[in-house]
């Protein structure tokens, strides 16, 4: 792993602080997350909206919130060439999709119904090499801590990931795929989710979530103090500038 010259890193047993990463698609979920882990033994190094991560750090925590899951996720694309470990913080526990996280590398996976402190020590416990599972108390997003699109309108976090699906153009049944679950329980979180914010048809709920934050950012933030690689050049005309 790359130091700075004259620097040395300590082994981890040696280091109180979690170095930790947060990646989702939306600022706002990230920030809410950090929130939740404000702790004097976390230090969020890097949020970033979808994108591999360029810091020095222990762990990635990948929130699944609108997210590609289970299968789909490729965690190698967020830890390429660190020694980082990926968690994921997620609502879907299906014994079968957690298994398959664990065998594409997933060093933990964690539910969002999990208090701040429970997260923390599960952290720590996989930092220091375990593999962790915690299921927390079910899936029932129902007075969720942290923050996400639609918040204020009084979404629950699972009604508000659907909404995100539906603005970023998915159909019921894909939404059942991504979201992991049955086609009868995406049209009930449709519904609740409809009565909400006012909406009876589709294209009225994408306008919606077209208003209300639910497009996905591409938003990073960065300890420059921890960076682990240069920051990606920019492009004209598809070509990368500079040597």
């Amino acid at each position: 792993m790359a130091t700075e010259a004259g620097s040395q890193t300590l082994p981890t047993s040696q280091r109180d602080t979690i170095r930790l990463a947060i990646v989702d698609d939306y600022a706002v979920v990230v920030a809410g997350v950090a929130a939740i882990l404000a702790n004097e033994r976390i230090q969020v190094v890097e949020t970033s909206a979808g994108m591999p991560v360029l810091t020095d750090v222990d762990l990635v925590l990948y929130d699944t919130f609108g997210q590609v899951q289970g299968d789909g996720i490729d965690l190698e694309d967020y830890v390429r060439d660190t020694d980082a470990k990926v968690v994921i913080f997620s609502w879907n526990l299906e014994p079968d999709l957690i298994e398959r996280a664990i065998a594409n590398g997933a060093s933990g996976y964690l539910s969002k119904s999990l208090t701040g402190e429970e997260i923390v020590s599960a952290l720590e416990r996989i930092r220091a090499g375990e593999v962790v599972v915690l299921t927390g108390d079910g899936e029932s997003s129902e007075g969720a801590a942290g923050d996400w699109p639609g918040r204020e309108a009084g979404l629950s976090p699972r009604e508000a990931e659907v909404i995100a699906l539906i603005t970023n153009g998915l159909s019921n049944q894909e939404i059942a795929q991504r979201a992991y679950l049955s086609i009868n329980s995406v049209k009930s979180y449709i519904r609740t989710a409809y009565r909400k914010i006012g909406v009876e048809r589709r294209t009225q709920a994408v306008l919606w979530g077209v208003q209300n934050g639910f497009q996905p950012d591409t938003v990073r933030l960065v300890d420059e103090l921890h960076r682990l690689r240069p920051p990606p050049r920019p492009t004209i005309g598809g070509t990368r500038t500079g040597r």
